[in-house]
């Protein structure tokens, strides 16, 4: 189980780096890939960082090169979060 404690509707069970968000709320379940929990866990434990921020933190934390690639992934991963209700809309 990670350290990252998810919102109390939400029950977080991961495997490695991969991971499953179960919403006691709704009854979802979502799967989430190694580079979308890392930022995932990210959005927890810092709120309120700005995409490029996010962008920086998940590359120290996948220890990748900062550039337009992971800029891109960030933003799809931030817009699958919000789209499936894990976060909340900026």
């Amino acid at each position: 189980m990670s350290a990252v404690t998810p919102p109390p509707s939400r029950l977080l069970k991961s495997w490695g780096d991969e991971a499953v968000v179960y919403d006691t709320a709704s009854g979802d379940t979502h799967y989430l890939k190694p580079p979308t929990l890392a930022l995932y866990q990210i959005c927890l434990d810092q709120p309120g960082l700005t995409p490029a921020e996010l962008a920086a933190a998940l590359a120290a934390r996948l220890d990748v090169a900062a550039g337009p690639q992971l800029q891109a992934l960030t933003e799809d991963a931030l817009a699958s979060l919000r789209q499936t209700g894990l976060l909340k809309p900026a």
